[in-house]
């Protein structure tokens, strides 16, 4: 098995459906940019023509990724990951501020978002560090160990981009599939529906619930396991987070984060304004009914209604103009690939491998799910780009780095034998 080529190793499936979703996204780019007098393919200046360039650039980025040996991966994976974190640290001193965000490198007419390779930095780093044999993620220390390669680059990225940084969260599963407890996840849960609750609810109100559910819990255990120091100091804690969420909110947040989730919560309705870009978002996704009004057909795209629709919300030019039964196959080709990227995970014959291979599947699934439920209006919109559809060149690359590595690594488990 040792002689066999990498190319027989290559798990097609995946590679194929990563190719389909390139190619759909670049579809729906040029129908959501072309301009109405028509241009080039290749025209540099309209954002369908750069994205074709990028994907053309993705080419031998792949071909370079799949000839390197895959041990190069875990061996220099700290190093990668510090290259990475250095220069996302750059964008204070070197960042380019686009659009009230410093997020870029710009040289010249070309621009890098650092953000997207610490992803990748930070998978391998995660990897890396979870596959010492020595790492038992019940021990504190390993906990904080593991968490400060997560949240060092979040620390970076936040000021500039906070979409970006609430990306790192869903490391938080990985680290459970490797043995964080899961009160981990039940707190972070439970935090969120708390801030939720926070900002539609009176505070007495919220910890008047809160003192019921922890009685109820305290009255329904078994007197061997009650504790009620813990159920003191669990609602203080429980009281002093639900009090702190206005001043978070109102002194934290920027205005635009705050118009946003008020908008989402039905607080303030500003349809030419901060909610303007959703509000045209349901009318263009609901307007293409079951089966769409056609390639280059859609109304609300052909008359740039939707701001940014090339970019965060390229899923609106699917709803439109593919219909229901398009927007169905692109969903489930993302599942097909997350589910797939899982399953090879398992598979692997390595633990570095393995927990690569899940921190792949988070990543793609939580720009998955917070894209699409951002513009239909179930998540605030925070500027997390579609993998693969969403244009921009940093992105893409990004994303299949972060793939193809893994590719490589699943194709090369034939020598680990």
């Amino acid at each position: 098995m040792r002689n066999q080529s990498i190319r027989s190793n290559i798990d097609w499936i995946t590679v194929t459906i990563y190719a389909v979703l390139v190619i759909m996204g670049w579809l729906n780019i040029y129908s959501s940019s072309l301009p109405e007098t028509g241009a080039a393919i290749l025209d540099p200046s309209q954002f369908y023509g750069k994205q074709l360039i990028n994907i053309i650039l993705s080419i031998p980025l792949i071909i370079v990724i799949l000839s390197v040996d895959g041990k190069f991966y875990e061996k220099f994976s700290s190093i990668i990951y510090a290259v990475t974190v250095i220069l996302v640290a750059g964008l204070f001193v070197f960042g380019k501020e686009i659009k009230g965000q410093t997020n870029w490198y710009s040289f010249g007419s070309f621009s890098l978002q650092p953000a997207e390779f610490a992803k990748v930095g930070a998978s391998l780093a995660l990897a890396k560090y979870l596959s010492d044999v020595q790492v038992n993620l019940k021990d504190v220390n390993r906990q904080i160990q593991a968490l400060a390669i997560i949240f060092l680059p979040v620390l970076l990225i936040a000021p500039h981009d906070p979409g970006s940084a609430l990306i790192f969260m869903v490391f938080f599963f990985v680290l459970y599939r490797e043995g964080l407890p899961s009160w981990y996840l039940w707190t972070g849960f439970i935090a969120m529906i708390l801030f939720v609750m926070s900002l539609v609810i009176a505070t007495p109100y919220i910890i008047m619930i809160a003192a019921a559910v922890i009685a109820f819990i305290y009255l329904r255990t078994r007197i061997v396991n009650r504790n009620i120091i813990f159920s003191g100091i669990l609602l203080v804690l429980i009281s002093a987070f639900t009090l702190s969420t206005s001043y978070v909110f109102d002194h934290v947040f920027q205005q635009h984060h705050r118009d946003r989730f008020n908008i989402l919560l039905g607080k303030k309705v500003d349809d030419k304004g901060i909610g303007y870009n959703l509000d045209q978002s349901k009318i263009a996704i609901g307007s293409g009914g079951w089966v769409g009004k056609g390639f280059l057909e859609g109304t609300q795209t052909k008359g740039g209604f939707v701001p940014e629709q090339h970019t965060d919300y390229i899923f609106t030019t699917v709803g439109e103009e593919w219909g229901f039964a398009g927007s169905m196959i692109v969903v489930l080709l993302f599942i097909g690939l997350i589910v797939r990227i899982i399953y090879m995970a398992e598979r692997q014959k390595t633990k570095f491998s393995r927990v690569y291979g899940y921190c792949v599947a988070s990543i793609l699934f939580i720009h998955f799910f917070v894209n699409i439920a951002m513009v239909l209006g179930m998540f605030p919109t925070i500027g997390v780009p579609l993998p693969m559809f969403s244009y921009g060149g940093s992105g893409l690359w990004g994303f299949t780095i972060l793939i193809f590595i893994f590719v490589k690594m699943d194709a090369n488990k034939v020598n680990e034998w």
